[in-house]
């Protein structure tokens, strides 16, 4: 019972913050606003929305042949097409439940390739950290590119130097506490995030140790890519958008990002998000908002296509 009330809540919860969002924004847009999001999807050149969509099948196809490499270290030699499609019916699960989508992938795998499903599981964890690493590798350049627009925001909205000054200061504090307690503390959670953690350390220590590692990273590296390109070429879908500069593309980038794990697939969060980080480049909020529907709307219903198709598939091309 327990269970799946978890599970309805994982559920609900996500789709109505999601919708709570949407509800928000349609709220505080004024006709004017409203009129404009209507007239971009009208006019929008869709050239670029359809370039968007063909980028992102290259995320879509590295992503399963970065997992070969990963599973051929632990000795699994795994068709492609069954990798390709498991990774797209994870990102459609991953509309439904946050995250859902690495149990649903590797169960998959383990049911048309045999392979056990904790190591399976254990490799896409793995690439969770290594995707992780390199979004705030994405982070920290684009803050370093936008600190002078980020602090001047803080300062318009009331936010003195000092309290920026003391803010740092608390955080490194709160860190160098936070590293000596997880060496010397001897408390039961800290023991248990410490035996479940060793095994993310170890598959990532397996990456390091693997057969073709720089194949691994090179993909690692061209999946972002593909995902800073999918976004990049849509910004001239919209004249609006045309010519904002390559430093802000990075910046709604990332606030799009960062949006995706708040709700179902970034319902509502994600064209908020965008809107909200060009708004304070010169884009009335009418605009961003209809440029981060352009992408989500696209993005979504090619996941909804690709997760469907292959679910399909994968069954017809495994019959014995």
């Amino acid at each position: 019972m327990k269970a799946s009330i978890r599970k309805f809540l994982s559920l609900t919860i996500p789709l109505f913050i999601g919708l709570g969002i949407i509800y928000y924004q349609y709220s505080t847009l004024t006709p004017e606003e409203l009129e404009k999001i209507k007239i971009s999807f009208i006019k929008a050149d869709y050239f670029y929305i359809y370039l968007s969509l063909f980028i992102a099948l290259f995320g879509f196809w590295s992503r399963a042949y970065r997992w070969k490499f990963a599973l051929q270290h632990l000795g699994y030699h795994t068709k492609f097409h069954n990798d390709f499609f498991t990774v797209c019916v994870s990102y459609l699960v991953n509309l439904t439940i946050p995250r859902s989508g690495e149990v649903s992938r590797a169960a998959l795998l383990k049911k048309y390739e045999d392979v056990p499903f904790d190591k399976a599981f254990g490799t896409i964890v793995a690439e969770r950290i290594v995707d992780m690493l390199i979004f705030l590798l994405f982070v920290t350049i684009g803050f370093v590119l936008q600190f002078d627009t980020i602090y001047q925001y803080l300062v318009n909205n009331g936010v003195k130097f000092e309290t920026l000054i003391w803010a740092g200061i608390l955080g490194i504090v709160l860190f160098i506490i936070f590293i000596l307690v997880w060496i010397y503390a001897e408390w039961k959670i800290i023991l248990k995030l410490k035996q479940k953690l060793s095994g993310l350390i170890e598959g990532m220590q397996s990456i390091l140790k693997m057969k073709d590692k720089w194949k691994y990273i090179f993909h690692s590296f061209f999946i972002w890519f593909s995902y800073l390109a999918m976004f990049y070429v849509t910004i001239f879908a919209l004249p609006e958008t045309a010519d904002i500069s390559f430093d802000v593309v990075v910046m709604g980038f990332i606030f799009g990002t960062l949006a995706v794990g708040f709700t179902n697939g970034g319902l509502g969060a994600y064209p908020l998000a965008v809107a909200s980080i060009l708004s304070l480049y010169g884009i009335s909020e009418g605009i961003g908002t209809a440029f981060g529907y352009l992408i989500w709307v696209s993005q979504t219903l090619l996941t909804i296509f690709l997760g469907l198709l292959s679910y399909l598939l994968l069954p017809i091309l495994n019959k014995k």
